[in-house]
């Protein structure tokens, strides 16, 4: 990335924001749209309709067949409102997200591969004059090098990292991490370690906090959008300093002041330096194969969970 942070925020208009993880990921977008707020950068949220299997029992994302009450952008990218869910009932964190703004999100594919992923991304920004496009993380387990032991949920993370990596010549784009160590997959000592790695490399952009007026509106939203990983920075920023737990007190999370940060990242960085797995499976054709690459490297990935615990 050759602008600064405060030069690619100075010279755009409008930012699509994608919680890339899934699930309440978006929520973890709100504090990033405050920062544009204050740029004149107007925003639309996005997310994959990749429910966690307490609220989705059906193993993986949703493609646009298995969903109702959603119009096409394109083939990858299709728009969210509050009625908006799988054809079997189940409404996504975006759909919470619209009902509590009162307008529309978006859903990205998750099914059909980095590359497919990342020309639909640049055809939906054309369409709907996006001149920037931030990923965003909640937890930290997006950075991860690839080898930690505690990861959980690598498959839309490296995927989406891989879809921006492609984009970066077309469209200003980078990450964000919002919520350091709240997902519990990674220990504080390997988000550090992940973070200094880029932080070597000039990868670190910046980062930014919490406001209080943020805060108001990711209560409002928590309240109807059911997440546990960005509800713990929330509970943090209102000094409720404590050890916590989360998937129904199965994984400790160990927080401190910095998980109410959002650290945000140089994209090709991030790729080449960092994430083998996001290297992985660039250039795969749809998820299956995506997960089969990072199971032949020992990895178990979220849908390998699903499958598991319900059926595949």
């Amino acid at each position: 990335m050759n602008k600064s942070f405060e030069e690619i925020l100075r010279k755009n208009k409008k930012a699509m924001l994608i919680g890339i993880g899934g699930g309440g990921d978006i929520v973890g977008t709100l504090p990033t749209a405050g920062l544009l707020e204050l740029f004149d950068i107007e925003c639309v949220l996005a997310g994959l309709p990749w429910e966690r299997s307490v609220i989705d029992p059906v193993p993986g994302p949703r493609q646009f067949s298995e969903v109702v009450n959603s119009e096409k952008i394109n083939e990858g990218v299709w728009t969210c409102n509050k009625d908006t869910a799988s054809n079997t009932g189940v409404l996504f964190a975006e759909s919470g997200i619209s009902k509590v703004f009162d307008n529309e999100t978006l859903l990205i594919d998750a099914t059909i591969g980095a590359e497919k992923i990342s020309g639909y991304l640049i055809d939906a920004a054309e369409k709907l004059g996006i001149d920037l496009i931030i990923g965003i993380d909640v937890g930290g387990d997006a950075i991860a090098v690839g080898d930690e032991k505690g990861i959980l949920s690598p498959l839309a993370d490296s995927t989406m990292i891989a879809a921006l990596y492609k984009i970066r010549n077309n469209i200003d784009t980078f990450l964000g991490m919002f919520g350091f160590g709240s997902d519990g997959e990674l220990t504080l000592e390997e988000l550090e370690a992940s973070l200094a790695l880029l932080a070597q490399n000039k990868g670190i952009l910046g980062s930014w906090g919490i406001t209080q007026k943020t805060l108001e509106l990711m209560n409002r939203v928590i309240e109807v959008v059911p997440t546990e990983a960005s509800r713990s920075p929330v509970i943090y920023a209102e000094g409720n300093f404590k050890a916590t737990t989360i998937r129904s007190g199965t994984v400790n999370v160990d927080l401190n002041y910095s998980s109410t940060s959002t650290i945000y990242i140089d994209v090709e960085v991030m790729y080449e330096k960092v994430s083998s797995l996001s290297r992985a499976v660039a250039d795969s054709d749809n998820i299956m194969e995506s997960k089969k690459i990072l199971n032949d490297m020992g990895i178990r990935t979220e849908f390998d969970i699903e499958e598991e615990r319900y059926g595949s």
